[in-house]
């Protein structure tokens, strides 16, 4: 009986073992991430490159965003800590604020204003539920 017990213990514990192994990212995996995040924005950056105008800086802020983000998350996934998820979901709303910011430059007047303040109070609430 005691060797059975020790042989299911021993088999959990492998499985348990490889499921960890799993999850946790190499040095090299996320380097290799991080330069596929900067090979995107780069190519996404050219992209923009054909607009003019403000629908241009919308195009490389929501480029900037997309990099910052991604490297955010995958900052997150080497660390793999509640600290490490928590700043990257603070950089994701901070990025989010900035393309929202940006497109509200379209508008005028009151409309623009109206933008703004919808924009920040998204963001404060991002950044809110962040915290908790």
């Amino acid at each position: 009986m005691s060797k059975l017990l020790t042989a299911l213990l021993a088999s959990c514990g492998i499985a348990f073992a490889s499921l960890a192994g799993a999850q946790a990212m190499t040095k090299q995996a996320y380097a290799a991430e991080n330069d596929k995040v900067d090979a995107a924005y780069k190519a996404e950056k050219e992209r923009c490159d054909t607009l003019a105008g403000n629908a241009k800086d919308v195009c490389q802020a929501q480029a900037k965003a997309k990099r910052d983000i991604a490297k955010a998350d995958n900052e997150a996934s080497f660390k793999n800590t509640a600290d490490a998820r928590r700043d990257a979901a603070v950089k994701r709303a901070d990025a989010e604020y900035d393309v929202a910011k940006e497109r509200c430059d379209d508008l005028a007047g009151n409309a623009k204003d109206v933008c703004q303040k919808d924009a920040k109070a998204a963001h404060e609430r991002a950044k809110a539920s962040v915290k908790r």
